[in-house]
């Protein structure tokens, strides 16, 4: 049976699941979808054609689905989608897609910690953490396992891979590499070894991610894609392969290639 506090306000288009707990002064506005399991603890915003997967647990004062801070948004049928598991801590704002038939998406899994901010079209893989005030500008791909120190703030079409560990207070202006860790300043400090091993990587993938930095970022080839292209056909990792495959990838922004001094 659904538990809906009598002070919640709920538009007769939402389809709720009963299994999903409403709490105190929650606002769900329009044709919104929301799966089993859901917990809403009380005074949120819910809005637009917005889908949350089951499991999920929001936290007050949160805005999921509300409209761009894009001029470009013309009031078109754009969509905001959230997978099962996530943890939205208060303050958080998830917007909706710029553009007809766009898409805004969260994997599974992720933990946004309070006032973090997912802006229009953005794509955020699953176990993503982003810390307090941690900032994504449009258009912005998180690959999965990925973690934004606290207010680290995104530039708009970035890409970040996944297994990265981004610096608090950094500001990232470029792609960075799967993988890797950041440090404030947006140098590279080398190969998550930390979280690799937590995550269950090899010594070997982990060895050869630590080769391909040194090829890649230490030694500043002339040209990073030419010499990505050539250590391709002599790596042996599913890891190695993908931190070659996001270098050769298109993209708007340019990669991040600086290292820091002490890296490894």
């Amino acid at each position: 049976m659904s538990r809906i506090d009598p002070t919640a306000v709920i538009s007769s288009e939402a389809e709720i699941d009963a299994s999903v707990e409403i709490g105190p002064h929650v606002v769900i506005d329009g044709p919104v979808r929301i799966g089993s399991g859901v917990r809403i603890i009380a005074q949120a915003h819910i809005t637009g054609e917005t889908e949350i997967g089951p499991d999920c647990v929001i936290h007050p004062f949160v805005a999921i689905g509300g409209a761009p801070q894009d001029y470009g948004h013309k009031n078109e049928r754009s969509f905001c989608r959230i997978g099962a598991k996530n943890v939205i801590r208060e303050g958080v704002t998830i917007h909706r897609a710029t553009g007809e038939g766009n898409e805004t998406i969260v994997g599974d899994g992720c933990m946004f910690m309070a006032y973090s901010h997912v802006a229009h079209n953005c794509r955020v893989g699953s176990n993503v953490i982003l810390t307090n005030g941690a900032l994504l500008a449009g258009h912005v791909k998180v690959g999965d396992r990925a973690i934004l120190g606290g207010l680290a703030a995104v530039h708009q079409f970035v890409r970040i891979g996944e297994y990265a560990m981004v610096g608090g207070l950094s500001p990232i202006r470029q792609d960075l590499s799967p993988f890797m860790s950041y440090a404030q300043d947006g140098r590279c400090l080398g190969v998550n070894r930390i979280g690799l091993r937590r995550n269950g990587f090899s010594s070997e993938a982990i060895d050869e991610l630590r080769m391909l930095h040194r090829h890649l970022f230490r030694q500043r080839p002339a040209s990073i894609r030419d010499t990505a292209s050539q250590l391709l056909k002599d790596i042996t990792t599913a890891a190695g392969r993908r931190l070659l495959e996001f270098v050769l990838a298109e993209s708007k922004r340019g990669l991040a290639v600086r290292v820091a001094a002490h890296a490894s």
